[in-house]
This record gives structure tokens, C-alpha cells and sequence, in this order.
């Protein structure tokens, strides 16, 4: 399938590896000129080169902590100028530490909503005004399944993705009188560089020996296994496309099914 992208312009945040980088490799591979940004400016730019190298396609990799208020503005502002326009963002920077309330820390909280809710926020509010003058755009934000599917053990990711997943569907009944439109990716378990960290903070949480605790997220979807970061860049790059356009305000669970009941329930064994 043709998804009509070439020549359209994209940015991509938490792009230097895991489903970020899978998400500019699938744009790109459609004939889309990508700006992304992460944190740690080597891996980034390595990224970058090796999928331009791979598409054709200019990568502009652009060094940002989304934390930061001043350098949200700036990275967007940076991208605007190397791409010329906006025509899809793409969020996904961000991650939460998982763990129990009685193992999280006021740290752990502000750090959940700090990046994952706000840089998102930051993002879309300096790109917005943009897509307007443009009278188009497409906003697709990697949330996750953790704000829908609730678990004891994720409700720092889960507080923070049930924010964001709100705020998508406030902002696509604002903003469609101005032709943009927003659709949520709810994301479950997937193999990702950050998979052995969540691993081992959840066998430290429930006790569990790691190759226990690694056995947990497969054990509780019904295809017997989680993700892999090309399956949700597949997904992400159909949805950014016009084909996708009119799915606006709503949101589509990429988990294989997967029971966060169950999986509290094995925790508990």
C-alpha cells in the first residue's frame, strides 16, 4: 500500500533508539524527511545518518531534553526550519518508572509526568500554531496501554498516559476547525533497549527472579509474546498518513490483547 508520504515533512521525539527510531525508519522508508531529537546527541545523529543512509531522506537530528521548557520551543523551532513545514508530529519521547506506591519516590512521580505528559504537551503547543497557518496537520502521540489497562505496578506510566490520553482527544475537539487531527497509540509490553531495566525493577518490586519476572508481560497476552518496535512503527506510519487522517480523537491499542488483570494476578502467585 502506498501511504501517499513522499515529500511530506515529520518530526519524531525520543528518536536515537527503540520505537522512535523504528517510527522515522517506517516515515522515511514512505518518503518522508524526518527531524528528530533525544537527549544524548551521539546516538541520535548515529541514528539519524544510518537511516538516511538506508531511505534517501533527510534526517535532521536535533539534540533537546523535552523536560526543559526552553529547549521544547527551540527543537521545534529548529525543525520547522530545516523541514520548511509540519505536517505530522509525532510523540513519543518519554518514559515512567514502574513500581508500587510504596516504592516510588516524589522523584519517580514528577519524573513520570515531567517527560511523558509535559514534553508532550511542549511539543504540540509550539507546533500547533504552525499547523494552523499551514490549515493542516496530523498529531499522533505514543502513549500507552497503562492508561486504559490498569496495573498496581504501572501507576506512575499509568497516571501519566491517562493524562495524555485525555488531553488527545480535548485537543482533537478544539483544533479540527483548523484541519488537524490527533489520534492516540497505546502501546503495550514491547522490546525495546529500556525492556531489561523494566524487567528488573519489577523483580525487585514483586520479588520474582528476573527470568520470572520476564515471563509476566508474554504470560498475559494471548499471542504468548510482547512487541516489537517495527509492529508499532508500522501501525504509527499508516496513522500519520492521509488514509489515516479521519481517525481523529480516539485511540488504538497495539498489546496483542493483553490482560493487566492476569498479570497482576501471576504477580500475586
Amino acid at each position: 500500500m502506498d501511504l501517499g508520504m513522499r515529500g511530506k515533512k515529520a518530526i519524531v521525539t525520543g528518536a536515537s533508539e527503540g520505537i522512535g527510531k523504528a517510527i522515522t525508519r517506517a516515515l522515511a522508508r514512505e518518503g518522508a524527511d524526518v527531524a528528530i531529537c533525544a537527549r544524548r546527541k551521539e546516538p541520535l545523529e548515529k541514528a539519524a545518518a544510518e537511516i538516511a543512509k538506508e531511505s534517501g531522506r533527510r534526517i535532521f537530528p536535533i539534540a533537546a531534553d523535552l523536560t526543559k521548557p526552553a529547549d521544547a520551543e527551540n527543537f521545534i523551532k529548529a525543525a520547522h526550519a530545516a523541514l520548511g513545514r509540519i505536517d505530522i508530529l509525532v510523540n513519543n519521547a518519554g518514559s515512567a518508572p514502574g513500581g508500587v506506591i510504596a516504592h516510588l519516590t516524589e522523584e519517580d512521580w514528577a519524573s513520570a509526568l515531567g517527560l511523558k505528559f509535559m514534553g508532550y504537551v511542549r511539543c504540540m503547543k509550539h507546533t500547533l500554531p504552525i499547523m494552523q497557518k499551514q490549515k493542516k496537520g496530523r498529531i499522533v502521540n505514543l502513549i500507552g496501554n497503562d492508561g486504559v489497562k490498569v496495573s498496581y505496578w504501572e501507576i506512575a506510566p499509568g497516571a501519566a498516559n491517562a493524562a495524555g490520553q485525555n488531553l488527545t482527544k480535548s485537543l482533537a475537539s478544539q483544533y479540527g476547525k483548523d484541519n488537524i487531527s490527533f489520534v492516540a497509540v497505546n502501546p503495550g509490553p514491547v522490546r525495546t533497549e529500556r525492556w531489561t531495566s523494566l524487567v528488573n525493577a519489577m523483580a525487585r518490586d514483586m520479588k520474582l527472579s528476573f527470568e520470572e519476572a520476564d515471563k509476566l508481560a508474554p504470560s498475559s497476552i494471548p499471542l504468548g509474546r510482547i512487541a516489537e518496535c517495527d509492529e508499532v512503527a508500522n501501525l504509527v506510519a499508516y496513522l500519520a498518513s492521509d488514509l489515516a487522517f479521519f481517525v481523529n480523537g480516539t485511540m488504538i491499542e497495539i498489546d496483542g490483547g493483553q490482560d493487566k488483570v492476569l498479570m497482576d494476578r501471576l504477580r500475586d502467585r
